[in-house]
């Protein structure tokens, strides 16, 4: 099953319809390559987000165990949400960010530090939300397109936060923005962007309704949970979903720059986890 398909029909990548594997375009939606030089069958044997699910759980939960080990003695054991919590050393050395972070020089870190968390609870709850809502936005938009949103709103969701810890006091309600922020929920509220743009684009008002209220209750636990869960992120992480959902257009079909785009997306990623790692003992 796992192997190149270089002669008879497959199923284009963007709209589902039959197209010869050598197809220079497909004569449905129009998307350059369909075929995706034979490997098309082999990426949607994994499934409707060609394994990105997957990907993220098994990265997360690699750097979250690595991140324990270079605690030490100094792994968290108290409280629901702390319980089981890397030291802040150890997620220093792997890429959480900040304000003081970032201003330090290590600017990459906006991009490392959703790949990291701060304890089970917090894996745990990222995790069953990547779950949920990757495969809905890679159904939506593609599943290049959906690694594109995904990264961009953690991306930007880090880059308020930091801005906002750098430059505005703690505001009421929402907060203050400094200290160490890490965790996938600022890629994930980027996921409810984007379905938030689909609703407005493809006429869905279930899917802008969805997209609304759960983000609001995402922003209402960060009001009564304040020190623990950083709104900033999650209102960048909402803003940058929907802004790359509005430039990707997912009544388009998804074009084969996107995939490239998608797997840089994900190597750099990695990158920044490596570089975090390595400056800390060059």
């Amino acid at each position: 099953m796992l192997r190149r398909q270089r002669t008879g029909s497959v199923i284009c990548s963007s709209c589902g319809v039959l197209v010869g594997v050598g197809d220079d375009r497909c004569y449905n939606c129009g998307r350059r390559n369909p075929g995706l030089w034979g490997f098309a069958p082999m990426l949607r044997s994994l499934g409707h987000d060609l394994g990105f699910v997957p990907f993220v759980i098994g990265t997360c939960a690699t750097v979250f165990v690595l991140t324990l080990l270079a605690s030490g003695g100094n792994i968290n054991m108290q409280g629901l949400f702390g319980l089981l919590g890397p030291s802040p050393i150890a997620l220093i050395i792997f890429g959480a960010t900040g304000p003081e972070i970032v201003a330090a020089g290590r600017w990459w870190t906006v991009l490392s530090a959703s790949w990291l968390h701060g304890g089970a609870l917090h894996i745990v709850m990222n995790m069953l939300a990547v779950r949920q809502l990757a495969p809905a936005v890679g159904e939506l938009y593609g599943p290049a397109r959906m690694v594109i949103i995904y990264t961009a709103g953690g991306v930007a969701g880090f880059l308020l936060s930091v801005v906002c810890g750098l430059f505005l006091p703690p505001i009421p309600l929402l907060g203050g923005a400094r200290g160490l922020t890490i965790g996938a929920s600022a890629c994930i509220t980027g996921l409810l962007g984007a379905i938030y743009h689909y609703g407005h684009r493809g006429g869905s008002s279930m899917a802008r309704s969805y997209a609304l209220n759960t983000i609001v209750i995402v922003l209402l636990q960060g009001i009564f949970l304040q020190g623990i869960i950083n709104n900033y992120a999650h209102l960048g992480g909402f803003g940058g979903g929907y802004f790359a959902a509005r430039l990707l257009d997912p009544l388009k079909p998804e074009r084969t720059d996107h995939v490239v785009i998608a797997l840089a997306c994900l190597a750099l990623s990695i990158l920044s986890i490596v570089a975090s790692v390595i400056t800390v003992f060059v």
